[in-house]
């Protein structure tokens, strides 16, 4: 084998290496960051606002498809989910269930983290079954002692 044959096989060889030493790191800390995003919409799917907004950093800021449209500071998402359940009683809104699908983008630099995922919004208006489908949920994180927090998030009806 000639030596430059031999330089490219372990050049590429060396950067598969440190690529896959990468991803691989970097997985636990997707996973973890993922977690917490779970928790904010398992909390909201069953009713459970005290799990849901523990997963929410202080402040945040939030943006959405129902008035007031965004929300900002320490009270941001208990703020957002009584804008929420108000919009929802007066349009006759029940049931609401979100389900994430596979994440589009998962990123960690250090203490912060960026997830975008397609989302799907079923719920019952009067009685009648919707179902938003192809919507995006852009979220920001922050790893703080106690773990990781929503810092802010964007959803966009698609």
């Amino acid at each position: 084998m000639d030596f430059r044959r031999f330089a490219v096989l372990t050049l590429t060889a060396g950067l598969i290496f440190v690529f896959a030493g990468a991803v691989g790191s970097a997985a636990p800390q997707q996973s973890v960051v993922m977690a917490s995003v779970h928790q904010f919409i398992d909390g909201f799917n069953r009713g459970d606002a005290k799990t849901a907004l523990a997963a929410c950093d202080s402040p945040a800021s939030i943006i959405d498809d129902i008035p007031p449209h965004e929300w900002h500071g320490p009270t941001a998402c208990a703020d957002w989910a009584n804008a929420y359940n108000a919009n929802a009683k007066k349009n006759g809104i029940t049931d609401g269930i979100v389900t994430l699908g596979r994440p589009w983008h998962v990123y960690v630099t250090g203490d912060r983290g960026y997830v975008v995922v397609p989302v799907k919004y079923t719920y019952k208006q009067n009685g009648k079954p919707f179902t938003e489908s192809g919507s995006v949920l852009t979220v920001a994180l922050r790893k703080i002692a106690a773990g990781w927090r929503i810092t802010g998030w964007a959803w966009a009806q698609h």
